[in-house]
């Protein structure tokens, strides 16, 4: 029987129903294989320099299967090509890139110690779908290594225009290692446009007909996947969260305040500092909100031993202390800004409770708070979502209040504006999103990328896509 293998850097055995502190691909692999079903394979989380077997493990009916990295391994691969060169780059930050021939060597042996144990868990008839910028050439190693399954290949951040991935060096090899997956996924048009001109103009590849790429003896299919949520699950989760004492004691302390939320790790794409300055400038402008509002943010601290997350982490502090320095009174907390996260369901009961969702990165591959938002609200009460432009939701909940994630004032603007919106206008807006994602649910989105990889590789994978 054919088998769906997901394989991801990290691997996430939670249940989705209750933790609050994963990524995107987390929530969305764990909700997609709960209900079919597979192997997931990645890394533990730990790091050991004694040789280790992988670890296999089963719940429910997912069977996880982990190694453990040296820490030269987790240096070089992960905090260092993964997050110094690739993350910064694909969104939008190439400044903040600290390549080093040393890490892509370390990233490189790290995806063939990936491919190495892999090969020992795939069986004839599996489908393989990898996930995310820390395992690109994975696929490229799985087939050199004669592997003839079909292999799928999800992108969950932005994916750059050419100029900007040629600032990296050896950008070609990106795009070639891409080619050898059957299916490429992106989140958004503009990352597909832009993987098709890398492959167009940076290799003097071809575009040809349905979604077809090719370069020399090289073929893919590269398409838009929107990943998405649990939909109809999450009023009831957050429901359940408003049982929690956290939920509890924050109701209690708003005292009929409105409350302004945001949840977000700890990371310079995020926006965190112009948001700060936005609400800053919201107190300072808005005198009728004074006393009236609390913004709470939520960040857990995220890749803190990568030296750009501990620098974002003493601007925000310093944003935070003047805000609560300007603006506090006795009775009165403006902002709580806390570095830390919570069970799932208790987040979904605080964007429940919350009059305005702040998600303002300044780029994000989808960005699931946004959606999680939405998805969570009272249908009779609902909140505004606040939306930067430059978040891959945006293309599909137009009905936010759009923001640019650099334009501090219009940002202050589409927070006031949503404090202020009318009821039925409320109503409106969420009705209008809410119908995106009960039509374009987490699992109509794994549903879409396994059809599709059935369909471009052959019928070999059927059983893997039926439910």
């Amino acid at each position: 029987m054919s088998r769906l293998i997901v394989v991801s850097n990290r691997v996430a055995k939670t249940d989705g129903a209750n933790k609050g502190s994963e990524g995107g691909l987390a929530v969305g692999v764990m909700a997609a294989m709960e209900k079919d079903g597979g192997v997931w394979f990645g890394w533990s989380g730990k790091v050991d320099n004694k040789a280790s077997e992988a670890k296999h493990e089963v719940r429910g009916n997912i069977e996880y299967v982990t190694i453990n990295l040296r820490q030269s391994e987790y240096n070089q691969y992960y905090k260092g090509y993964a997050n110094s060169v690739l993350w910064p780059l694909f969104h939008q930050r190439p400044e903040l890139m600290q390549y080093s021939d040393t890490d892509l060597s370390g990233y490189l042996q790290a995806n063939k110690k990936f491919a190495d144990e892999l090969l020992k868990v795939i069986q004839p008839g599996d489908t393989v779908w990898i996930h995310d910028y820390h395992l690109i050439p994975l696929g490229k190693m799985l087939r050199e290594a004669g592997l003839k399954n079909p292999i799928g290949f999800f992108l969950h951040t932005p994916f750059p225009s050419l100029d900007l991935l040629r600032t990296v060096p050896g950008y070609q090899k990106i795009l070639k290692a891409l080619l050898h997956y059957d299916l490429v996924g992106f989140q958004t048009e503009a990352d597909h446009m832009g993987f098709c001109m890398g492959v167009a103009q940076g290799l003097g590849g071809e575009i040809l007909k349905n979604d077809r790429l090719r370069f020399e003896d090289r073929h893919c299919t590269a398409r838009v996947y929107p990943i998405s949520v649990e939909t109809s699950a999450l009023p009831k989760a957050a429901a359940a969260g408003e049982n929690t004492e956290e939920f509890k004691r924050l109701y209690n302390s708003l005292n009929d305040r409105q409350l302004i939320i945001g949840v977000d790790r700890l990371d310079y794409s995020k926006g965190l500092v112009q948001r700060f300055q936005a609400y800053d400038k919201l107190l300072g402008h808005y005198k009728e909100f004074v006393r009236e509002v609390v913004y709470l943010q939520i960040s857990p601290t995220s890749r803190g031993d990568v030296q750009a997350y501990g620098d974002l982490a003493k601007r925000i502090d310093r944003e935070a202390g003047h805000i609560i320095g300007t603006y506090a009174d006795f009775d009165w907390m403006p902002l709580r800004y806390l570095n830390r996260g919570f069970r799932r369901r208790t987040i979904l009961a605080m964007y429940r409770l919350a009059h305005v969702g702040l998600v303002t990165p300044l780029k994000d591959g989808m960005n699931l708070v946004a959606k999680e938002y939405v998805a969570a609200q009272n249908p009779d009460d609902p909140g505004v979502l606040v939306l930067s432009e430059m978040a891959g939701a945006a293309d599909e909940l137009d009905a936010a209040v759009v923001v640019n994630p650099y334009d501090v004032s219009g940002i202050t603007g589409g927070i006031a504006k949503a404090l202020k919106m009318p009821l039925d206008e409320r109503i409106d807006r969420w009705r209008k999103m809410m119908d995106v994602l009960e039509q374009q649910d987490i699992y109509a989105w794994q549903r879409h990328f396994l059809e599709d990889l059935a369909s471009v590789t052959g019928p070999s994978i059927a059983t893997a896509v039926n439910h």
